[in-house]
């Protein structure tokens, strides 16, 4: 079946219709990963979007159900340039198209992925309508027009608190603002125990089980519309409790110390993004998926200073918090998909709260 995406600024791209035959509005964005589509279309950062794929091979080892980041494909779309065959991986659990199906999401293969990324990168990230039917154009750009990704966080995030290894000496809190699980394997891979909340969740209930330390996960969506959660993490800030911040967590934390955020062009969405540290002046390739970030002006210099920048575009990665056991950063330290390089920061958090010694 053919199929269209319809861009807001009138340019159309056609494909073959696969997974949901159903027509959507989404947030059109790119991913530059070579691999690691498993653990992209199940990011819940990718909430209201259509993702492209960079590189033009989908699907060529399958799908693995224990290499998910979540219980679901969130993104509203998928673009894609060549669909394998057939998977090759030992550890195949299924194909791609399949897992679309299952998940009722909708895409398209046999994409122009190159131009489409092209007109992303020089015309800026914009909403596109995904369909088979070009017949009404009016109400195509209609329903363009009034799509909002909105405030996603509350769909990403879980129903209920659940806890992990309750024995352990050293109990962290995770605010799930659609936390992918490899932030929960690396928490409980360094020894420590783990109580997952939902991103409304009030600071007071955290506090009140006294946790060591308090993990601000990442999630979709623009961090300015979480207007409970940044005061939720003002009080969390004030509570003297070590945080370690991830994406919107790092985006969320800067918004509660008054700091500003702005949506960049077109994203930083990939396992392949140069990062430097500057305390200790090293580089590392990191992995990232957001469209807004914290503008240093706006950084107040007496609270925090930037501790890494992205050598891309030299945007603020990283900020550490004075006279505050808290240390936020932009990119993906747990690394699904992606390099392993950041990792360290992991152990930078446990060592903080004494969980090391």
């Amino acid at each position: 079946m053919k199929g269209y995406l319809v861009l807001e600024n009138g340019q159309i791209f056609d494909g073959e219709r696969i997974g949901s035959k159903i027509d959507t509005a989404c947030e059109v964005v790119f991913n530059t990963g070579m691999a690691g589509y498993i653990e992209t279309f199940t990011d819940p950062s990718y909430a209201g979007q259509g993702i492209v794929m960079t590189y033009p091979l989908i699907g060529n080892y399958g799908i693995i159900k224990n290499d998910v980041e979540s219980s679901k494909i969130w993104a509203k779309s998928i673009f894609i340039h060549e669909l394998a065959e057939f998977e090759s991986n030992f550890r195949t659990e299924g194909n791609l198209e399949s897992f679309l199906e299952e998940n009722n999401i909708p895409g398209l293969k046999n994409v122009n992925t190159r131009m489409l990324t092209k007109v992303l990168r020089n015309s800026g990230t914009m909403r596109g309508y995904l369909t088979s039917n070009l017949s009404n154009m009016k109400e195509i750009e209609n329903k363009i027009k009034a799509y909002k990704v909105g405030k996603v966080v509350e769909e990403v995030t879980c129903s209920q608190k659940e806890s992990f290894n309750e024995d352990r000496k050293i109990q962290i809190a995770l605010l799930d603002y659609g936390y992918k699980k490899n932030i929960l394997k690396s928490l409980l891979s360094r020894g420590v125990g783990v109580t997952v909340y939902p991103a409304l969740t009030s600071a007071q209930e955290i506090l009140k089980s006294k946790p060591n330390g308090i993990m601000l996960s990442n999630g979709p969506g623009d961090p300015e519309d979480c207007e409970v959660e940044i005061e939720n993490v003002k009080k969390l800030y004030n509570s003297d409790v070590a945080i370690f911040g991830i994406c919107l967590g790092h985006q969320l934390m800067a918004l509660a110390n008054g700091f500003k955020t702005a949506k960049l062009k077109f994203g930083h969405r990939g396992p392949n993004h140069p990062v430097k540290d500057l305390k200790n002046g090293k580089v590392y390739i990191t992995s990232q998926n957001h469209g807004y970030y914290v503008i240093e002006d706006s950084i107040d210099e007496n609270k925090a200073e930037v501790s890494h920048i992205n050598l891309n575009d030299q945007t603020v990665e990283g900020i550490s918090y004075k006279n505050k056991k808290v240390f936020t950063v932009q990119f993906h330290p747990e690394a699904c998909p992606g390099p392993q390089d950041t990792a360290y920061l992991f152990d930078k958090f446990i060592d903080m709260i004494g969980g090391n010694k």
